[in-house]
Formats: C-alpha cells, structure tokens, sequence
C-alpha cells in the first residue's frame, strides 16, 4: 500500500489497455462466483483466488501451505501465494475483450469527448458504435468522403461498386481507427487559426474543440485510449458475496454486470473461432459493448440494465456518486471506533468544562485504557484476564477506572453539526444511570435541550489527539461565537430568571434603609430574616477595596439591594460594581446618584431614589462579554458558572409559579373590539357604494385589525403587576414574549390561510376565555403551516451550508501580511433611514489600510497596517467619521487563502487570527448556521403598488450566493451622465428611461409600475440601479469593477441576515463573495498558451502574463466573470474535490482526459486520501515539533516512534508469528 505521507499531489489519467493489464493479476475467463457445494471460488472465476489472492490468512487454497512461515510461496499445486486475506482488497484482474469497446463516460458526456475529438456529432458516433452504420475511414479515389456515415445497404452496394479501393468500418473498431488517424498538432494549428476569423457558434465550437484537443496534448494521454481492449476487474472484496441464512446469496451488482460481460465476451470469442456470419458477430459485439456500458454506467444509454425486481444494478459510476457513494459515505464521513451514543440529561452540578459519564459507557469506551492499567498496576497477569475482570465487573476495575478517565478529554457530538461548536471536549466525571449529562451553559452552542436529544461521544486516543482537544477544544475555551464575535455561552431560563429576581428593588421591604459594614453582615441579614433580597440598604464602600470607585466614593455609603450586593459577590474582584442595567455602569463607573453624601439620612434619600432595573437576560450577556475582554477565558468560565448556580439556586428559592390568575383580564377589550367592528362596517359600506376598490377593503380591515391587536397589546403591558410572574418570565428574557401574553390575555388577532394571505376574520378571544370551534379551526392552518415550513427549510438551509463549505474548504490564513497597496472603504449600511448596520460593527477587528484621524484635531486615532480594536472604533464613531478604508479579503493578495492582516480578529477569540485557521469552513458554517432561522418565502406585500415581491430570506441567501438573475431585477445605467427624459410607454406597460452620457445615450425599459430610484435632471453613475430592487451581479461586473461588485453582493448578504435579526460578520460574506470572482473568462491569448474562452483562476492568469512580459511577449486579456458558488466549487483546481461534491462522473472524465494533477491544497482533498488536513496542527511547521516526555514511567517519544503503516504491518505480522 502506498504511504499517504510521501507524496504531495494526485494524478488521474486514461489508462490504456496495456496499463490496465499491468495492473492485473490474471484474467478473468469464466462467468462463475462460487462453487455453491464447496463454497471455494471457482478456478478462472471473478473470485479465482489465483488471481486475487487466497482468502484465509496466510493458507493457499488447496491448504498445502498453512502459517506465516510459508510468506510468499506459491503453492504448486492450487497456484495460490501464501499471503494475507486482504489483498483480495487490492489486486486487480482484467477481461481481455474479443472485439474493443467504446468508454462510455468519453463517447456519453455532455459535451460528448469523443465527438468534439472527432468532429462528429454524439448521434453519428452512436450510430457507429452500435452498428447501425458504417463509416468510411479511407476513402481512398472514389468520390466517397472520409468520416461519412453509410447505412448497412449503402455499403454492399458500394463493395460492389468500387470493391477495396475504399474502406468503411463499423463499431469501435471503426471508432479506434478514426481516432488514430487524428493529427492532434495538425488541428491544434487548422483551429487557431479558424479562431481568429470565426464568430458565433462557429466559434464557440471550435474554442470547445481546441481545449479538449490541447488537454490530450498537454496530458500525453492518447485519443485511442478512449476505446478499450481489456477491461479491469476490481477487487473481490470490493463486490463481496456474503451468504444469508437458509443457504441463499447476497452478491454485489457488480458481480452480476460483470457476468454479462464476461459471457457475452465469451460467446463473441465462441462466434469467431467459428466464423460465424457477420451479423451474428455484429449483434454479439453490439451486445458486448452494451454490457461494458452499463458496467461502467448503468442508464446512461437506453433502459438500465435490472436485477431482481425490476431494480436498476448499481455500476462503478453509482459506486462513486452521490451521497451513499464512495466519496461522500466512505471517504468524507467514516465510521470510527471507541465511539458510543446515549440520550442527555442535564447536569446542573457540573462545572463547565465537564460532562457526565455513565459508568457502563465509561466502561466499554476506555476499555484498554482500563485493561492496561489493571496489568501495570499487577491486578491482571496479562491482557486476557484483565478483559475478564471488566466483564466480572470486579470491584478493582471501577477503582482503575477513576483515574483512567482523568485529566482525559472526550469529545460530545451533536446532529446536526452545524459550526464548529457543534463538537466540543469536555472532561468526563463518572454519573449513575445511563444518560450522559450535559452542561446546561453548553446547550446554546448545541442548540440542544433535555426532550430526548441524543448526543455521539468520543475517545481522543492518542497524545496528539488528546493534546488538542485539551488545548483547542474544551468547551470552557468556546465562549465566543466565530459568527460574530458575541458570547455563545449566555444563561437562559431558570438561570436568567433567578438573576433577575435576586437583583430586582421594591419599595418598603423589611429591613430598608439599613446600613451594613461588609457584604457579609448583610448577607447574615437576609439569612436572620431581617431583609429581603428586594430591600434597599446602604454599604460601606470601604469593604469593597479591589472595586474601582471613583476617590470621592471610596469612603461613602452606596445605596443598594441584598440581591445585588450577592449578585456582585460573583463577579471578578477588580470588576466595577454593578448597580443599574447600563452601559455606562458596566464600562464605566457607578453614577454618583448612588451614594449618600456626607451626613445624609438614607430613609430620605430613598424617597426620592427611583427604583433600579433587574439584570436581564441582555445584560447578563453583555457582563459576560466585558469580562471575556478583561479577564479572557479562565475567568469568564469560572464566572459562568457562579451565575449558573446562583440563578439555579435563587429561582429555586423565589418560587415562581404561573397559575391561571396570573392571566389577568383586560377591561378595555370589549370596548377596543366594539369600535372596531364599527370601523370594518364603516370600510364595508364605502366598498359598497363603489368608492373604494375589493383591494383595498381588504387592506383597510386588515389594517383596522392589526391595530386593534397592538392597542390590546399595549393596555395589556401597561396594566402588568411588574411582580406579575409571568411578566417576569417575559421581561427577564427567561422564556416567552410579549405576543404571547397578548394571545393569554389580549385577543389571538389575524391569521394566515394556507395560501399565505392574511384572512380578514380575526380571532377575537384569548386563551383565557377560550377559543370558538370556528376560531379554533382558523388557527390550525398557522399551524400546520409552521411545521411543514419548518422542515423545508432546514434541508434547504442544509444544502446552502454544503455549498458554501465546498466553495471555501481551501481557504485558509497561509501567511502573515500579503503587503497588499489596495483596501476597501466602508461606512455604515443603511437602506433608507433604516441603520442596517453601524460603522462600528465593520471596523471592529479590522485593520487599518490608512492612517485615520480626527478631523477636527488632526490627532491620530488607528496608525497603517494598526488593528482598530473597541477604543479605536469607539474615537472613529465619536469623532463623525463616516467612512475607513481598511484591509479586507477582497483585496489580499494571498494564494488560495488570505492572509492575517486582511482577515484581522479571530471572532472565536478575540485576539487577531494565526496562520493556519481554516477560516474558509468558518465562514461557510457562520452564513450557513442561521439559515435555519431565515424565513423561507418571499413575502407578498399584499399587494401594494409599485413595490415587486421581493424576495428575502433564505432564497435570497441562495439568489446571492449562486448569482441568479434576481426576482424583482433592478435596471442599472451602462454610461455615467444624466437622465434626460422618463416617459411611460403604455402600449409595452413600460416606462422608458433616456441617460445621456459624454459618448453616447442609452434608453432603458423599466415595468410602469416599478418604484424609480432616479428623476429627471439627476446625474448617475454607470453601474448605478435606476428603479428599487435587486441588481444583477453579472451585469454589474460588466459595466463596473470586480470591486465595485463584491461590494454590492457583502451588502446585500448584511441586509437579508439583518433585516431577520442575524446577526453575521463581514468577514465571513467577503471570503464567500471572494470564492465567487477567483476566475476570469479569456478574451484574447496574445502570445501566452492560454486558450481564449476559457475560464482561468485569477492567480494562474496573472502568472502566464507575468512569464509572458518577461519574455517580452504580448500578454493575454480576460475579464472578470461572477460564478455561483455551485459553478465555482466544481472550477475549483482539485479535482478530488470536486468530485465529491457533484457530478461525480462529468468531473472525473474532465480530469481523466486532462490528465488532472490535484496538489492537495484544501481540506477536502486531503481528508479523501487520509492525511492530516493543511490547516491548524496539520500544517507543515507544526508536523516537525517532537514531543519530549518529561515523567519517568512512560517512554520518551522521538520521531522513531511514529510509525508508517508499513512499519506497523510488520510489528503486526512478527506478532502474529510469536502467537502461532
């Protein structure tokens, strides 16, 4: 077997008959499997173990030779070598044709390669490929045409006629002979020169003719390698047959397509030894070729050939496509071992970077860990009886067990996997029963929850692996999501509502107005039952030391609550106090407002203090993320979870409870209902009378409602107890909304029917009073709509996230500063007056590409080349700045990657991204992640005039990304200028649009009622959109830059994830966007070897250009062209890659003929062959560090002790040879 480690790059090529019989073993003659008595394959059969090897280790068939001692003989008497089972895996054999066959993949594709070869059309080669017509090869002196098609008559005739002085031949012999006959530099010559005069279709033909032609030239593969002589015969164990109970047999369809063939091979040989009539020889070769195709590709011509009920067979072709194909079940997901699966519970007890164990699982996935402490500790003499003390379950075992499971990660899975956070290390700790327990603060980034999700664990086995998931992987690290940079781990639900309640203030509770020397006195308060969490007292600021307070407040009275002062206690020493839910309180210092002046009575002072806010969810969030820039991680973790247990602890004890009481009436609501009953009437009668059109009645009552609905809405939250439990719940952001309280208590209000639109009949009840049969019968549709919506969209969402990986794998940060001269210049998103999003947000974590400074002092604010980090981005807000320009992935120079300085912050982190991070999957997985909370439809704007539907959501994600013709398409002007005129045009329902520019006027057709971006008289922009709506990407790049363009499509992704309140970073929508426009479409070749045409990557064009001017050539000309993501992953240069992602077969014959070298530059294409992926710990620089062990008991490890496969082979077959 070949070492994954000593080559760097993959070929693919045609393999010629020759080829394919070095690579075998021997031929396969017979159509027999098995003997069916004995069971031992037959002699010359496709399981002869002659040619594939024996099928017992180490023993040939006959069972002369038994044991390793006898490696490598040949056996005399059967003829099998001694060797091991499982090189029936490997060995080939091969089928020597009687006739040769056409490669169905060259002659089938679209476009069809051996047409485009040959210059015939795909339905002559069919034609002569299947024997309905003969072909003239040579036509020698008769008025005949060379390549003609004759039918069978034509052809006696002309024998007749002119007898040998012209030749004609049928079938892939005929194919084989045209091909040979090809002068591949001949034409190559004749179709450059067509290029320069040829236009339209002539030309497009003849640019698809001299790239397939160049590709066999460059390639060294030959054009007759496309019709095969011999074919190979995979391995056996590749195509298995396995016998089922009750004596029958489960063979793989290969075995069986492969039997066609071999018969009918058989038959042909049979038919020619006897001369048989020509047309039953033709007929057994046209049967031939048939049964070679659909063992290549079933279906691809014809009817597929079916097994046993009417099931199409699956040929080599299916072995490779799709999702159970080779590439994606085997090769990209496999199944791994010291693996299990159980049902989570929650463990509150837990601290964070822990996970609860069941003993039983514990037991079975540290196995040999356990039995190789039992043997070095002396409890077990050797292996065997260290296996059976696990299975006795001795009392020893579970002792051994404790201190194999510490300081060893294991990893926790959950399906579906959709960022990086989806798998997570965690420290086991042994639990009783059989579900493992999940931290609750690690359910966000898992989006899981205790109904019954299931969650995969596994076993880091060796040094390495356990290294990384410690240092890399622990879910303590992970606090920060890599979308935005915000805190993924925020407590929720009963964490969140006993913080809120430990930290709320009510007026007059016992105990208020005392005064406490240290925390602790008033903590033995409370616990005495002197006061209240709620009460308000005072502290002396002289306990708290480590708090920064301001000099004038460090010997006053602060004026708090119990609650917050225990709330405090858990917070970092040197972390400010934390009053009041503000910004200014959580960056800044406490307001004087909150501390008595000297001599001051505290009773007075609190009669006229207002009541502080609780700590809600948000603002439990934002303490988190203050203290991740402060204090980074060790302290963040700890902290969660003092917040997790205390907000357990204290919801626990505040004994919150939801009853129907706590639903409380709303007397306004007849009343608001009344009057709006009235106003439908009112809109009823104008329809009536005719004053008003069916449109818009329906509008004006939808209208009537909708308000009714947000007045009842607001009654409702003025008139709420704040000490209501159920406002609490909703207002601390622990669980539920406003509009669920408004259906409890308001009235439910307006609901869709199945075809989207808003029906007119409110439901005017509540749940409290209880739903009528019809309302409730109207409610269903919502319903049913939510689930079905639902489930479409998290496979369409899937599918984008597979895209977007597939375009990105290969983008990785591959070096430190690219000293890229160009930047991008950014400023706020809006539309409209809407903010989409703030200059801050786009600058945040960035690098400056020029100096910024104020312009009011002209002091300095973010030096060249400086990262802008949170002060930097707040003195550019403050100081007006509109615009930055800073460095961007758009304009980094990096080959396949980007550098650090164009990427900026590591989101996940926070600290600027190392060489090696994989930030293409990063980016694909954050756009990816929330498509599942898109909404799915385009919305319908009721109907309102002007405005198109516009799509938004995931379609648009996907309009975007695969740069489709958008809906509701924007007309952009080519020239800049003014416009001059805007008519309407009724009789084509247009309105004509006249820009004059310096060279010429264009007129544009824009739909009459389409909203106008532009007046009369106004000066525009080629490039700029002339009505509202979507511009298309491809004309863009067309009138403007590749720049410009990018641009457009970053600030487009913002608007569709923003709009639905996602929010996702610009660094991520840029590396797509820039996976987009990596090629440009050849204009002109100059002097260069490009093909004009085709499609290049940017980096290769820009290399032939620069040999071409150093050698003083005239250099090529291309433009840029936009490709959706699909397009651009199946460009991408390698072509395992490709391959795995869709049209397996088109992808692998393109790469076959061009002879397509892979440099195994991505993820994907190294995760196919089994090498440690190009990115992280499995770049080059990190693979040369040695571990040096420091302890005394384990051995040292040097580079000898890592083993190539061979190497481990070979210990294992030693082994094997002691045992026997």
């Amino acid at each position: 077997m070949v070492d994954v480690n000593k080559f760097s790059s993959m070929q693919i090529g045609l393999a010629s008959s020759d080829k394919i019989r070095s690579w075998s073993f021997g031929e396969v003659k017979k159509p027999e499997t098995i003997n069916y008595r004995t069971l031992k394959p037959e002699k010359d059969g496709l399981f002869d173990e002659r040619i594939f090897g024996p099928t017992k280790d180490w023993e040939c068939a006959c069972g002369k030779y038994k044991r390793i001692r006898y490696k490598g003989i040949v056996c005399d008497r059967c003829g099998v070598e001694v060797t091991r089972a499982k090189v029936r895996r490997e060995r080939m054999g091969h089928i020597e044709l009687a006739a040769p066959v056409t490669h169905i993949w060259y002659f089938k594709g679209i476009p069809s390669r051996m047409g485009l070869v040959l210059d015939m059309s795909p339905r002559a080669l069919e034609e002569i490929i299947y024997f309905a017509s003969y072909v003239v090869t040579d036509p020698g002196d008769t008025p005949l045409e060379n390549k003609q098609l004759i039918s069978e008559q034509d052809y006696r005739e002309k024998k007749l006629e002119y007898g040998n002085r012209f030749e004609a031949k049928i079938g892939a012999e005929a194919i084989r002979t045209l091909l040979n006959n090809v002068d591949i530099n001949k034409e190559v010559a004749e179709l450059k020169d067509e290029l320069k005069k040829a236009t339209g279709q002539k030309r497009v033909r003849a640019v698809r003719r001299l790239d397939i032609l160049e590709a066999f030239l460059q390639s060294g593969n030959d054009l007759s390698w496309m019709v095969m002589e011999a074919i190979p015969v995979i391995p056996p164990d590749l195509r298995p047959m396995v016998q089922l109970e009750g004596g029958r047999f489960a063979t793989s369809d290969l075995n069986d397509l492969y039997r066609r063939v071999i018969n009918r091979n058989n038959r042909l040989k049979r038919l020619l030894d006897l001369h048989a009539p020509g047309i039953i020889v033709q007929n057994e070769k046209r049967m031939l070729q048939e049964a070679v195709d659909a063992l290549i590709d079933n279906g691809r011509r014809g009817r597929p050939v079916a097994g046993p009920g009417n099931r199409p067979l699956k040929s080599l072709s299916h072995m490779l496509k799709g999702k159970q194909g080779r590439f994606r079940q085997n090769l990209l997901g496999k199944r791994v071992d010291y693996s299990g699966r159980s049902v989570i519970d929650v463990g509150p007890f837990l601290k964070f970077n822990q996970m609860g164990l069941p003993v039983p699982m514990a037991m079975e996935l540290f196995k040999p860990f356990i039995m190789k402490e039992l043997v070095k500790r002396g409890s077990a003499s050797n292996i065997k009886s260290a296996k059976r003390q696990i299975e006795r379950k001795d009392e020893e075992v579970f002792d051994v067990l404790d201190d194999v499971i510490k300081e060893h990660p294991v990893l926790l899975n959950r399906a579906p996997t959709l960022h990086r956070l989806g798998i997570q290390a965690f420290e086991p700790v042994l639990v009783s029963g059989k579900s493992m327990r999940l931290h609750p603060l690690a359910c966000e980034a898992y989006n899981a929850d205790f109904d019954g999700d299931q969650m995969a664990i596994h076993v880091p086995l060796s040094d390495e692996a356990q290294a990384e998931s410690r240092l890399l992987m622990l879910a303590a690290t992970h606090i920060l999501a890599p979308r935005d940079g915000n805190p993924i781990v925020a407590p929720s639900q009963d964490m969140v509502i006993g913080n809120y309640y430990l930290t709320m203030e009510e007026e007059g509770r016992e105990g208020e107005g005392m005064i406490f020397n240290t925390p602790e006195e008033a903590k033995l308060s409370y616990q005495s039952g002197l006061t209240h969490w709620h009460t308000r007292v005072g502290i002396a600021t002289s306990s708290m030391r480590e708090k920064p307070f301001t000099d004038e407040q460090k010997d006053k009275i602060l004026v708090t609550t119990i609650g917050k002062i225990i709330f405090n206690g858990i917070l970092p020493k040197t972390f400010q106090y934390l009053n009041e839910p503000t910004d200014t309180n959580l960056h800044g210092h406490l307001s004087d407002s909150f501390f008595l002046e000297p001599g001051e009575d505290i009773h007075e002072h609190l009669k006229n203090a207002p009541l502080n806010g609780a700590f809600k969810k948000g603002f439990l969030s934002d303490i988190i993320a203050e203290v991740y820039k402060k204090y980074k991680v060790t302290e963040t973790s700890q902290l969660l979870d003092r917040m997790k247990d205390l907000g357990y602890n204290e919801s626990t004890k505040s004994g919150l409870t939801v009853g129907i009481t706590d639903v409380t009436d709303l007397k306004s609501k007849p009343q608001i209902i009344a009057d709006s009953h009235k106003k439908v009437e009112n809109v009823t009668k104008q329809f009536r009378r005719g004053l008003i059109t069916d449109q818009e009645r329906y509008e004006r009552v939808i209208g009537i409602w909708s308000d009714a609905k947000d007045e009842i809405q607001n009654d409702l939250l003025k008139n709420f107890d704040p000490q209501n439990p159920i406002f609490m719940m909703s207002d601390s952001g622990a669980r539920g909304n406003i509009s669920n309280f408004t259906q409890l208590a308001g009235m439910r209000g307006l609901m869709a029917a199945p075809n989207g639109e808003i029906m007119e009949l409110p439901i005017t009840a509540n749940f409290r009073e209880g739903l009528s049969v019809l309302e409730m019968f109207i409610s269903t549709h919502g319903a049913r709509k939510g689930m079905t919506d639902t489930a479409l969209k998290t496979a369409n969402s899937g599918y984008l996230t597979r895209r977007l990986v597939d375009v990105a794998q290969d983008v990785i940060i591959r070096e430190e500063d690219c000293n890229t001269d160009r930047g991008v210049i950014v400023a706020a998103l809006k539309q409209g007056n809407e903010m989409i999003e703030p200059l801050y947000d786009r600058i945040i974590g960035r690098y400056a590409m020029k100096t910024v400074k104020n312009p009011e002092t002209g002091e300095v604010i973010v030096k060249h080349n400086q990262m802008i980090n949170e002060p930097e981005a707040e003195a550019i807000e403050a100081a007006g700045i509109e615009e930055v320009e800073i460095r961007s992935a758009f304009t980094c120079n990096t080959v396949h990657g980007v550098c650090e300085k164009c990427y900026g912050r590591n989101l996940a982190t926070g600290s600027p991204v190392e060489v090696g991070e994989a930030v293409g999957t990063v980016a694909a997985q954050s756009i990816g992640e929330p498509g599942t909370q898109l909404t799915m439809r385009n919305f319908h704007t009721g109907g309102v005039a002007g405005n198109a539907d516009i799509t938004q959501g995931l379609p648009r994600v996907q309009e975007i990304f695969e740069a489709r013709n958008p809906k509701g398409k924007a007309e952009i002007t080519e020239v800049t200028g003014t416009v001059s005129l805007i008519e309407e045009n009724p009789a084509e329902r247009v309105k004509e649009v006249t820009v004059k520019g310096d060279a010429d006027t264009r007129t544009y057709k824009v739909p009459i009622n389409a909203r106008m971006n532009v007046a009369e008289g106004d000066f525009v922009r080629r490039g700029q959109a002339i009505n509202e709506g979507s511009i298309d990407p491809k004309e863009l790049i067309k009138v403007r830059d590749s720049l410009s363009t990018e641009v457009y499509l970053l600030s487009e992704v913002q608007k569709t994830y923003r709009m639905q309140g996602v929010e996702v970073s610009d660094k991520h929508a840029e590396i797509m966007v820039r996976q987009m426009l990596r090629k440009v479409r050849i204009m002109d070749s100059g002097d260069t070897d490009v093909l004009p045409g085709t499609l290049m990557d940017i980096n290769d064009f820009k290399e032939a250009n620069a040999d071409a001017v150093i050698s003083g050539k005239i250099p090529a000309t291309a433009r840029p062209v936009i490709l959706g993501i699909t397009k651009a992953a199946l460009e991408t240069n390698s072509f395992l890659s490709a391959a795995s992602f869709q049209e397996t077969t088109r992808v692998l014959t393109d790469a076959a003929i061009r002879g397509k070298n892979d440099p195994l530059v991505g993820l994907k294409e190294n995760v196919i062959i089994g090498k440690l992926i190009p990115a992280g710990t499995g770049m080059k620089t990190y693979g040369e560090i040695n571990a040096k062990v420091e302890e005394q008991e384990s051995p040292k490890v040097d580079s000898n002790d890592v083993y190539s496969i061979s190497q481990i082979e070979k210990r294992m077959n030693e082994e094997d040879v002691n045992n026997q």
